[in-house]
């Protein structure tokens, strides 16, 4: 696989409404986290979610895993990290949650996309080229 070193995070500070009855984030909000991280990483090759539809192509996540290291809680400020790992074939791209002054690993994962040709549905094998021309200054 290629390896382009791209990544860009986001500091976030965790909402109340992300909190649930045991006072710690709830699950399912880790994943927004990560969305906005890689709409920053995406966005810093100009193919954002506008820009990939534009380009005809869909990018559906087809795969997702987290892993829930330590709790994080209302008010905390979170730094997300977002690195794209695998280009050629489907996006996957790894994320980092840590605490923002401590820098203790909070959280990690994974998302995996893969190109679908707006038109006719069509599962793509290998990355579009618009993708490759997005990517050519870090490969």
């Amino acid at each position: 696989m290629g390896e382009a070193r791209l990544a860009a995070q986001v500091e976030i500070e965790v909402p109340f409404q992300d909190v649930d009855l045991m006072q710690v984030v709830w699950h399912g909000n880790y994943f927004r986290y990560f969305e906005a991280a890689r709409a920053a990483l995406l966005r810093k090759i100009n193919y954002d979610y506008p820009e990939m539809q534009a380009s005809q192509y869909l990018w559906p996540i087809v795969e997702l895993k987290a892993r829930f290291v330590q709790p994080m809680r209302y008010a905390q400020r979170i730094q997300v990290r977002a690195e794209l790992q695998e280009w050629e074939s489907r996006l996957k791209i790894a994320y980092r949650v840590q605490d923002a002054a401590s820098g203790k690993r909070l959280s990690s994962g994974y998302t995996i996309q893969c190109a679908v040709d707006a038109r006719s549905g069509e599962l793509q094998l290998v990355s579009p080229p618009v993708l490759r021309e997005r990517l050519k200054e870090y490969l």
